[in-house]
């Protein structure tokens, strides 16, 4: 019998500028959705490192993140 003692994933996430609208706007987007990502690993209660955040010359977003795999433990991952 196996059991999973730790998982974890590894993400490389681009939060990009939507481009049927106004740069301003786009940007403005781009900073709501990082944040409401971040609330919502809070309120979910998912574990989690983010281990870069650039704010790329278009002002879009890039974060690498390792968070909490389903529901599994983490082990020390996130050490």
């Amino acid at each position: 019998m196996k059991r999973v003692k730790a998982a974890c994933i590894c993400q490389t996430l681009h939060f990009m500028l939507k481009e049927d609208i106004s740069h301003d706007l786009a940007a403005r987007q781009v900073a709501e959705e990082v944040e409401h990502y971040k609330s919502s690993l809070e309120r979910n209660r998912t574990q989690y490192k983010i281990l870069e955040e650039t704010k790329q010359p278009d002002d879009s977003v890039i974060i690498k993140i390792v968070k909490q795999y389903s529901t599994s433990p983490v082990g020390d991952y996130l050490d």
